[in-house]
């Protein structure tokens, strides 16, 4: 398409005009697009380029869309222009202000943060702090929680809305005959994430804890990103392609669904990173090495797989808390593993109220908060 010169920089006329943001091109109440870009004529000119004395730029173009008429003017703000200047600045605007951080048991005991419940409800400050903790370290913690069944409501639907599953909105975790889930028992119940046998697995979990009486039971917390980032290349390598398979198949339901282990993104112009990890032995279906050429693939997985569970189970990267009634733990279902110590209900009681976030919802709201 022609080029549109701005300061130093050159522009497709049509990268330009499908990017205006005027009425009548962004509905002001729905803020939807008005037109399709694939309907902007590829020979559009920009007639006028006329800076603006508050940074802005107003272009005026010559074989606009059907319907524009020659009055049409877009106008791109300096901040457009500075947020489009790199991909570091495009990535910050979009997705969150800075990496996560990978942690081990002692960093996390050091940058755990603990927030009130009272003023994560009410004030915005304390909810983008448990947000930016979230979003960083995967794990926050907030304390003075009203002993009710609809707190943990509370506190996701502080955030956004609810991730129902067939588990329901909201869940208990406790010890219960017969469970059809291992977590719903008092025996030891390793490190995991939760729902990996579904294609899109919630992004966060919340555990509000409501009894915890007995003796045993406390919590097990584990950054699979750190682990990931130890991994030998060729392990790393092995198990960013192997694709493991999950599944849950009991009390009339039957989910099945493959992860790479660990789940690549990549920006251009950016290396690739971890988005997710993926590892939940205790939902584990049979691997899948079907051919003669997979077969030949078992060894080095294998070999990988051991590296990241060795990481992931060290003590030194294991961080262990006992929650206390009154307190809720939320993290990030895709990054940190999950898991708890055997506990004894012959004498006291042990029970956790339970709900999802996706990933989604949470990074609209740390968005908006953030701006």
């Amino acid at each position: 398409s022609e080029r549109v010169a701005i300061g130093n920089r050159q522009f497709s006329a049509v990268y330009l005009r499908d990017a205006c943001t005027c009425p009548l091109c962004v509905d002001p109440s729905s803020k939807q697009k008005n037109f399709q870009t694939t309907d902007i004529p590829p020979g559009i000119q920009a007639k006028t380029v006329e800076p603006q004395t508050d940074g802005s730029v107003k272009v005026r173009w010559v074989g606009d869309l059907a319907g524009f008429g020659d009055d049409h003017a877009s106008i791109f703000s300096a901040e457009f222009f500075d947020i489009n200047s790199s991909w570091d600045k495009f990535h910050q605007d979009h997705f969150g202000m800075t990496q996560p951080s990978v942690w081990d048991k002692s960093t996390i005991a050091e940058k755990l943060q603990h927030v009130d419940y009272e003023d994560y409800i009410t004030q915005d400050a304390a909810l983008y702090r448990v947000l930016q903790q979230l979003h960083n370290y995967g794990l926050a913690l907030l304390r003075g929680v009203p002993e009710s069944e609809k707190s943990v409501e509370s506190i996701a639907g502080r955030i956004g809305r609810l991730r129902d599953t067939f588990y329901g909105r909201t869940w208990d975790v406790k010890s219960v005959p017969q469970a059809k889930n291992v977590a719903y028992t008092a025996q030891y119940l390793g490190l995991h994430m939760d729902l990996l046998y579904m294609r899109d697995p919630p992004g966060f979990q919340f555990l509000h804890c409501l009894k915890n009486s007995c003796k045993g039971g406390s919590s097990l917390f584990s950054d699979s990103f750190y682990a990931a980032s130890k991994l030998s290349k060729s392990s790393f390598e092995a198990l960013s392609s192997y694709q493991v398979p999950y599944h849950y198949r009991n009390a009339g339901e039957h989910y099945y669904y493959s992860h790479p282990v660990i789940e690549l993104k990549s920006s251009p112009g950016e290396p690739k990173t971890i988005d997710n990890v993926n590892y939940s032995p205790p939902f584990q279906a049979t691997l899948a090495f079907p051919t003669i050429e997979e077969q030949q693939l078992f060894d080095p997985v294998m070999k990988a797989w051991r590296e990241l569970a060795s990481g992931v189970e060290n003590e030194e990267n294991l961080y262990e808390y006992r929650l206390q009634e009154g307190e809720c733990v939320i993290f990030n279902n895709r990054r940190v593993l999950h898991g708890r110590r055997q506990f004894d209900t012959s004498a006291g009681e042990r029970w956790l109220k339970g709900c999802y976030l996706d990933t989604d919802v949470f990074m609209s709201r740390y968005r908006v908060l953030s701006e």
